[in-house]
């Protein structure tokens, strides 16, 4: 399992290939996709999936006897942090053509330093019906980020202050060939370069994921941040089926900054698509309140795994560790959603499954970051545990994770959606398995 997980991150450059990966993996499991600007027409036992922006992506199915009308969820994101190209992306001179691009997301801008990289994303092009949008990797080791030599620096080892708009430009070209760049962008689509309007365009690291370790016990690549949640919930929700309610799994762009856009966590999206299950399948608004109050949601996004170099990081009782299990994140300030109740629900289910969880709170003098579990709830409020899996060098370009929890996560996520999360009241919730 996770040499596929490692193709995945591969295979997804972008924001807008990770949903198409999930999409292929999706139909091959016999979902059907549903437009919005289109009636839903639902049936018992049905399953399907809705895609807004090419870059977020919400599939539900539903029981075959909706015993227990409720939704049964777990959320993750598609995006990275990386550098996005301006829309006029060409910094050319005689003697070299670079890339204009802004910060996308909080990435530690120093590993992208020295590494190849490429550019992949969305193509807005012109065509006799209109305007179509087509994805675009060019495949190819195609730029660099160079260091300053420590002969020009020598304070390099102390610490230094990145300029985004000065050290983080990419390397594309030797003279100047302002252009080049989108010509190779419509050969790659077939295009006329004239036909190319608009473009959603990010850099991405080259280099390829792999399995290390004494005893192969570590995963190394990009994106493990958040596409490991992301690949592991869509696998555990294409291969169960729920028995009492329906079941969704959603994936959201532009967690890493702040997910308020329309295919944001804390955009429509979500309301949108739960109210539209409700409208199809003849139930009144008062039954939509009713399975909301009763529904329960994972928020899946991954978690800081103790540092070999620097345990002084992690408060010392509540720490987690890679290949130990999924990992409950806690905040105080509600940065993560997390409370007792929600907890206990997914600890229950983690045993049931034969998985270990773990723990994880900041130390009280250090701030942590927030994820996707509590924007998403000033949609659509229900109970609500943020979950991820540990990792080192979060927001790195080349990520540490444990090879065991892959599977471990797709096993507790498995247990969850086939087990039925019977919400009595504010004070007791049954699991019925």
């Amino acid at each position: 399992m996770v040499t596929q997980f490692l193709n995945f991150i591969k295979n997804s450059p972008s924001m807008f290939h990770a949903v198409q990966n999930l999409q292929n993996k999706l139909e091959n499991a016999g979902f059907v996709e549903l437009n919005e600007t289109e009636n839903f027409n639902l049936k018992n036992g049905g399953k399907y999936f809705v895609v807004r922006n090419q870059s977020s992506i919400i599939a539900f199915a539903l029981a075959k006897n909706l015993s227990n009308y409720h939704y049964q969820l777990v959320a993750s994101h598609s995006d990275s942090p990386t550098f996005k190209l301006k829309s006029s992306f060409d910094s050319a001179d005689k003697d070299y053509t670079k890339l204009n691009v802004e910060a996308y997301g909080g990435m530690i801008c120093s590993t992208w330093f020295d590494r190849p990289l490429s550019v992949a994303g969305r193509v807005l092009v012109r065509t006799e019906q209109g305007i179509k949008a087509a994805l675009v990797n060019m495949d190819r080791d195609l730029l660099i980020i160079p260091n300053v030599a420590i002969h020009f620096n020598r304070e390099i080892n102390k610490g230094f202050a990145i300029n985004n708009q000065v050290d983080m430009l990419p390397l594309f070209a030797n003279g100047n060939k302002e252009g080049k760049l989108l010509k190779l962008i419509a050969e790659n689509l077939n295009v006329r370069v004239e036909d190319i309007i608009a473009h959603d365009l990010y850099l991405y690291n080259r280099m390829p994921g792999s399995i290390f370790g004494d005893e192969n016990e570590f995963i190394g690549s990009p994106k493990i941040d958040d596409l490991e949640c992301a690949f592991t919930s869509f696998e555990a929700f294409a291969s169960s089926e729920s028995k009492y309610g329906i079941n969704v799994a959603c994936c959201f762009d532009n967690e890493e900054v702040g997910s308020t856009s329309k295919q944001g966590a804390n955009g429509t999206f979500l309301a949108d698509i739960l109210k539209r299950i409700n409208t199809a399948l003849g139930k009144s608004a008062e039954e939509y309140y009713q399975a909301i109050a009763k529904s329960f949601m994972i928020s899946a996004d991954n978690a800081h795994a103790l540092h070999p170099n620097h345990p002084e990081y992690c408060d010392k009782e509540n720490r987690c560790f890679m290949n130990s299990g999924p990992v409950v994140k806690f905040s105080a300030n509600q940065k993560y959603t997390s409370d007792g109740i929600s907890a206990s629900v997914f600890r229950e289910i983690c045993k049931e499954a034969g998985v270990p969880s773990q723990t994880f709170l900041n130390r009280s003098d250090m701030l942590g970051g927030s994820t996707l579990g509590n924007l998403a709830n000033t949609q659509v409020s229900m109970h609500t545990v943020d979950v991820g899996l540990p990792q080192l060098a979060m927001h790195s370009a080349y990520e540490t994770a444990g090879t065991k929890d892959v599977e471990l996560m797709i096993k507790a996520l498995q247990k969850f959606y086939t087990a039925d999360i019977d919400v009595k009241s504010n004070t007791e919730i049954q699991i019925n398995y």
